[in-house]
């Protein structure tokens, strides 16, 4: 057995070396050569394509584009915006695109992300079990910070000042999740613009309507005066009244100066004891009796109407006068209403959220190829530094 083993040794000692093939020799000579450029480029390159091919989630896209328009612009059929505002002609900036600053600033807001996540499972989206440890949002309970920054890295909002349209553009895992987000976002927009709207609209009423119920409490309470004062004095219109009156007075005097008139001639020619003398002088004492008593009815008693027509003149003329300022009130109140109507402003989508069907992000040959290519830039510039010293300390 020992002469066994030993020639079982002596076989295993005498036995020749195999040599390593010739293409791993060349490699390991380049390697050994050019083993900055490999610890520099070659290997994070490669590293780098191994993660974004093998590990790295796909992303999916929604795009959506929308503009805001006030309802007079919608009926001329635009506004000035392109030319005017290349020109600096635009005059400031418009109610329109104040409004779409704002609901740019609020999809990007925390405000947005919380009615998100009320409305959709928003923290679910953005965890989903294809996302890579890297991209997907770590926490299943973020602090609102946290989720704020996450949710600005999956959502951009864009305003092209020369069509005046803005872009939404959403990332997710999945492409259901995209298109939901970017739904959502544009229906909160749209729900924002409504809330600005109805701010504005009760707020420049608010001056007009209350002119508007002051000047109809005081013709209400004018008329309330005018009321009264017919059911104190019990006539409806004292001005006819008193106007049937003067009429009355006035026939019944030229009556009286008639009745006068027979009575003087009847003196020559009739004695005055004479029945029909007597008669006349009885008719001109009923006709002066009757004359002095209406004429009291106008100013010269208790009951006289020349008072209650004053007090009917002066609460006629502050009911006109709160009858004009009534209309007044109306028509500014019909003129603010009809000038805030035409500023009310509309979300108008001009390109629905999409449904995507192919993943767009990470680009990887992209980012592969911007990487290698900075790598062999700064590995380019590092040789020239370094054979520089060289040549200068050789």
């Amino acid at each position: 057995m020992h002469d066994a083993f030993d020639r079982t040794i002596d076989i295993g000692i005498a036995a020749p070396h195999r040599p390593a093939p010739g293409w791993l020799m060349k490699l390991v000579e380049v390697s050994k050569k050019h083993w900055s450029l490999l610890a520099i480029v070659i290997v994070p390159s490669v590293v780098l394509a191994a993660w974004l091919f093998l590990v790295t989630a796909d992303q999916y896209e929604s795009d959506a584009d929308f503009v805001v328009k006030s309802a007079s612009q919608m009926n001329e059929g635009g506004s000035s915006g392109g030319l005017a505002q290349l020109f600096g002609l635009g005059g400031g900036v418009t109610a329109s695109q104040s409004a779409s600053f704002d609901v740019g600033d609020y999809m990007t807001s925390h405000d947005a992300v919380d009615t998100l996540a009320r409305h959709i499972d928003l923290i679910s989206m953005f965890r989903r079990p294809e996302a890579d440890i890297v991209s997907r949002l770590w926490s299943d309970q973020p602090e609102a910070e946290d989720l704020l920054k996450f949710y600005r890295q999956h959502v951009d909002v864009t305003y092209n000042q020369d069509t005046a349209i803005t872009s939404l553009k959403v990332r997710a895992f999945r492409p259901d999740d995209a298109h939901v987000i970017a739904e959502t976002l544009l229906k909160l927009g749209e729900q924002r613009v409504n809330d600005v709207n109805q701010r504005a609209y009760h707020n420049g009423l608010a001056v007009a309507s209350q002119q508007l119920h002051e000047a109809e409490a005081a013709l209400a309470a004018a008329q309330g005066a005018m009321t009264s004062l017919r059911q104190k004095g019990g006539d409806i219109d004292p001005v006819h009244t008193s106007a049937a009156q003067i009429t009355l007075v006035s026939t019944l005097r030229i009556e009286l100066a008639q009745a006068k008139a027979e009575i003087a001639a009847m003196r020559g020619t009739v004695q005055p004891d004479s029945p029909q003398f007597v008669a006349q002088q009885s008719r001109v004492r009923a006709l002066q009796s009757q004359v002095d008593s209406e004429a009291g009815r106008l100013t010269g008693n208790a009951d006289a109407l020349a008072p209650g027509l004053s007090s009917f003149e002066e609460l006629r003329f502050r009911q006109d006068f709160v009858a004009k300022r009534y209309e007044a009130a109306a028509g500014a109140f019909e003129t603010a209403r009809a000038q805030l109507l035409k500023q009310q402003l509309f979300v108008i989508r001009v390109v629905e959220p999409n449904l995507p069907q192919k993943s767009l992000n990470p680009n990887r040959f992209m980012i592969l190829a911007t990487a290698f290519f900075g790598l062999l830039l700064a590995y380019g510039i590092g040789w020239l530094v370094v054979a520089g010293i060289k040549e200068h300390t050789g």
